[in-house]
């Protein structure tokens, strides 16, 4: 079966609020969950995830780790993974927040090329007139189709996601192609598509290290920097991302899932999977179908 490239469910600002289904790309407005908190986002951060603040119009407080911003629309704010960041909003601010999983974002790297890599610090971009009008209809549209059912809705929203992203990097050349960039970058870029084309396989960390010509000490200091995890934390995370779109877009039985991810045998998997998601691989497929998730749901539940 094929299905777009997404991942499980991941918690969003607000304590106990979750994405209503297992996508990879969360899109809404400014006021949505602002809202609700007074227009006062207080600062916290995420892991896994890249976040990209689009301010239309009005004006805002941004708080990236201890310094505070004050910014009036249209402006962008882009947040990489594991940065303190918090928001005051004017109550006429309007805009969107775009929030995405680093597995979409190192796929969106790889379309547009290396260059196209997110930067490493949170980032200010102050639009123009010609970019704030290209970018206001890219975002417009993003949510409109977050929002809709219509067919096709997952690649119209990756075609509109993949526009913003890309006039992003476009837009600003100090962060594109003339950029200079670490060489931890390039190395962090190369692991990650090793492990794209290789999770299934089961190599430790030592077998990446020397596909990329470093140490094994080297490759921990990368992702520990760039993701602020181990080599082994981040192919445990990918082989069970594909665990996870397995068992909620696909009907294949646990058995079968577990020999297409190259484990001896289910039982491994099933330890492997609950160790990673807190729940067994039958619970989490129960759990996301019976919540509407879309995928093979209507098909009989083999398990």
């Amino acid at each position: 079966m094929k299905y777009i490239d997404r991942a499980p469910i991941f918690k969003l600002y607000g304590g106990q609020d979750e994405w209503p289904g297992p996508e990879r790309v969360h899109c809404e407005t400014i006021a949505a969950r602002s809202r609700l908190h007074n227009w006062h986002i207080r600062p916290h951060r995420h892991s896994g995830l890249y976040q990209i603040l689009h301010l239309r119009q009005g004006r805002a407080v941004v708080c990236l780790d201890e310094a505070r911003h004050n910014v009036r629309g249209p402006t962008i704010v882009e947040i990489p993974q594991a940065f303190v960041h918090g928001f005051e909003f004017d109550e006429n601010c309007s805009g969107h927040v775009v929030t995405i999983a680093y597995p979409l974002l190192a796929r969106l790297v790889r379309l547009l090329g290396p260059a196209a890599a997110p930067p490493s610090q949170p980032a200010i971009h102050v639009l123009d007139r010609r970019a704030a009008a290209g970018l206001r209809d890219a975002f417009a549209h993003l949510n409109a189709q977050y929002l809709s059912r219509e067919a096709f809705r997952d690649a119209r929203i990756e075609a509109w996601l993949t526009l913003i992203y890309a006039r992003l990097r476009g837009d600003h050349p100090g962060l594109g192609a003339g950029a200079t960039r670490p060489r931890g970058l390039d190395h962090r870029n190369h692991f990650g598509d090793l492990l794209e084309t290789s999770y299934a396989e089961h190599h430790d960390v030592a077998w990446y290290a020397g596909q990329m010509g470093i140490t094994t000490a080297h490759l921990n200091v990368v992702t520990r920097a760039y993701a602020g995890k181990s080599p082994l934390q981040l192919i445990h995370e990918r082989l069970a991302l594909e665990a996870s779109r397995s068992l909620v877009y696909t009907s294949m039985t646990i058995g079968e899932i577990s020999d297409v991810l190259g484990f001896s045998e289910p039982a491994h998997f099933t330890r492997f999977f609950r160790k990673a998601a807190g729940r067994s691989p039958r619970e989490f497929r129960q759990q996301a179908w019976s919540a509407g998730s879309i995928g093979a749901k209507s098909e009989a539940v083999k398990t």
